[in-house]
């Protein structure tokens, strides 16, 4: 294998330096990314592939032989590329965009050889890939192969097939070593026949001929395994849907409950620190008031996320090396047909109801990029918790009698918008994205491979601290800067009345433009500011913009009155009508800026711009209609 320094697909221009460049091919659930993380621990990131939202998976892979730059490819069952996921696998295989790679390895799942061999031909048909590119087979799930009675030799095939073939255990990284050997290691040979050409009927002539060679080791035994007894009740709805929801009931318990405390307390160490740090600083108190209210708090905001992002994504890992997530697809698949999906979307949009931040890093679980971006834009219309606490002070302050109707109205209201706005989405944006017919391979069920789920969760909580970690930590700055600087009066720099900061100013500014909604009032506009930060700051906005105290500090009828006279006045007279409004609004806009950042991470700055820019405007006009409507009835 020789050095190469070149950029392969993906890569943006982080290329380790003179190491090889090996991509990972295989067929969806193949167990290429388990091997990719088993390979590279640490040492990995994740990018997505120039000009498109696909993600490709890159690490550092040190082998005995030296140190190799490793590529996980999107999975693919061809190289004739449909979608945008399997262009850029296809394009890593080949060089297509670049130079080739110096090796391939194609991972095969011993108890669907036939599938892989597929694939397989298509790489060794004449010019598909570079004469330079080495090819090499990995098989993977043999353990799952034998108890199917499936008896398959990495000698044997590598003899039919004229190419090094190495069994490996990607959730333990048992054969790596070998893999890496592979190579370097002298070829079998290629004296073994390969396909005539590129055409699908070479192909499949060839593949047959492989199978037909190999015999009976392909031949799975007619007996019926743990899975298929697992799977003759869980893929009948009546079952397969109450067992979903309870995995679904216990995911959101992990998203909220379960890391609430964790959360809270890394709250409270960044107020400690905040304590320890600001008499300390040198220099005018608006220095410590940046570095402590501004710098650390963005920190603090991006830590706190952390928890709830690794046992989240932890939990969503192991249902989908396990198994039991191409089963969910299976039984909600019909549900979302309609909106241009699959059932595989069904997990991430309901995740969202717990928080928009693990939704959107679950929709990886997608095969298509342009499900993942119609699922990605959706999201931010699930309504988290955070939204909760905005709902019920609104629904008290206009409507006390029937405050329980208005929140559930919202929860409603949040199905419409994601149903709706895919509906549109999928007939505009991302109009090219046809639904299908559910094509999925069942894998057997099996034990998680826990380092590697740990791997793997490390570096999805790093990408996010680098990428998301930045817009948060930049909007808390500004933040403080609208609220330390003063544009009326003597005040000092940091110590400034919120109506006279430059928060105030720009509350004022913008309270005009919610004018036809029935929020004309600089509180409710300077509060909306805030709530792009988070939505539960909404409601400490407020009580701070009206000088009251938090809701549980003196009583909640306290700031629900301010606010009440604040709609009724704003209104003219149709408090009820606005304050609906007003939660249509919380409802329909950017729910918080992890959020944003998290969209930025997945798909980009471009169109995470967009999407908050376009959640606004759907919020806006919402809230109007409402208004209008409702002030007539």
């Amino acid at each position: 294998m020789t050095a190469s320094c070149h950029d392969a697909p993906g890569s943006g221009g982080t290329a380790l330096a003179g190491a090889p460049v090996v991509v990972l091919l295989g067929n969806p659930n193949a167990g290429k990314s388990t091997l990719f993380n088993s390979a590279t621990g640490a040492r990995q990131h994740v990018v997505n592939a120039p000009g498109t939202t696909v993600e490709v998976a890159e690490g550092t892979w040190r082998t005995p032989h030296g140190t190799v730059r490793l590529i996980d490819a999107p999975g693919t069952y061809s190289l004739v590329a449909r979608s945008p996921d399997e262009i850029v696998a296809a394009h890593a295989a080949t060089g297509a965009d670049g130079p080739a790679p110096d090796a391939l390895v194609v991972v095969a799942d011993a108890t669907t050889l036939p599938r892989a061999l597929v694939l397989l031909g298509q790489v060794l048909a004449p010019g598909a890939v570079s004469d330079r590119t080495r090819v090499v087979v990995a098989l993977t799930m043999l353990d799952a192969a034998r108890a199917q009675g499936v008896t398959l030799d990495a000698t044997a095939l590598s003899g039919v097939l004229g190419l090094p073939v190495v069994g490996v255990d990607p959730r333990s990284g048992a054969g790596l070593d070998a893999l890496a050997d592979m190579l370097v290691a002298d070829s079998p040979g290629t004296a073994a026949p390969r396909p005539a050409s590129d055409d699908a009927a070479d192909v499949f002539a060839w593949t047959a001929t492989v199978v037909d060679v190999l015999g009976d080791a392909t031949a799975p035994r007619v007996r019926t395994t743990l899975s298929d007894h697992v799977d003759a009740a869980l893929l009948r709805p009546w079952v397969g849907l109450p067992v979903f929801g309870l995995v679904l009931w216990a995911l959101l318990w992990l998203a909220t409950t379960a890391t609430a405390p964790v959360m809270d307390g890394v709250g409270r160490l960044v107020t400690w620190l905040g304590e320890l740090i600001r008499p300390v600083v040198p220099g005018p108190a608006w220095v410590g008031g940046l570095l402590v209210d501004g710098v650390l708090q963005g920190v603090g905001t991006v830590l706190s996320f952390l928890p709830l992002l690794a046992i989240v994504f932890g939990a969503i890992a192991v249902l989908e090396d396990s198994g039991y997530l191409a089963r969910v697809a299976v039984v909600t698949d019909r549900a979302v047909r309609r909106l241009g999906l699959d059932g595989r979307a069904v997990l991430p949009l309901v995740l969202g109801f717990g928080c928009n931040v693990p939704a959107l890093t679950a929709t990886r679980t997608l095969p298509n990029a342009r499900a993942r971006l119609l699922v990605g834009l959706v999201i931010p219309w699930t309504t988290c918790p955070a939204r909760l606490t905005v709902y019920l002070l609104v629904a008290t302050a206009v409507a006390p009698e029937h405050a329980a109707i208005v929140v559930a109205a919202a929860y409603l209201a949040s199905v419409v918008l994601v149903v709706g706005g895919a509906w549109v989405l999928q007939r505009t944006l991302v109009r090219d994205l046809v639904p299908e017919g559910l094509v999925l391979a069942l894998p057997a069920y099996h034990r998680p491979g826990l380092r590697a789920t740990a791997r793997s969760i490390g570096a999805r909580c790093a990408s996010f601290v680098r990428r998301a970690g930045s817009v948060i930590v930049a909007t808390l700055v500004v933040l403080w800067v609208l609220l330390a600087v003063p544009t009326t009066g003597s005040h000092a720099v940091g110590n400034v009345p919120v109506a006279d900061s430059a928060y105030g100013a720009v509350a004022h500014g913008l309270a005009p433009a919610l004018a036809p909604a029935g929020l004309d009032d600089w509180h409710v506009a300077g509060a909306l500011v805030t709530g792009v930060v988070a939505k539960e700051v909404v409601v400490g906005a407020l009580a701070q913009a009206y000088a009251v105290d938090e809701p549980a500090g003196a009583g909640p009828s306290t700031l629900t009155e301010h606010l009440s006279a604040s709609l009724e006045v704003s209104s003219g007279g149709a408090a009820t009508a606005a304050g609906i409004a007003l939660v249509v609004f919380v409802l329909a806009y950017t729910p918080c800026i992890a959020t944003i950042g998290e969209q930025r991470r997945l798909f980009g700055t471009r169109i995470a711009v967009l999407a908050a820019l376009g959640q606004l405007a759907v919020a806006w006009t919402l809230a109007v209609l409402v208004f209008q409507c409702g002030r007539l009835l």
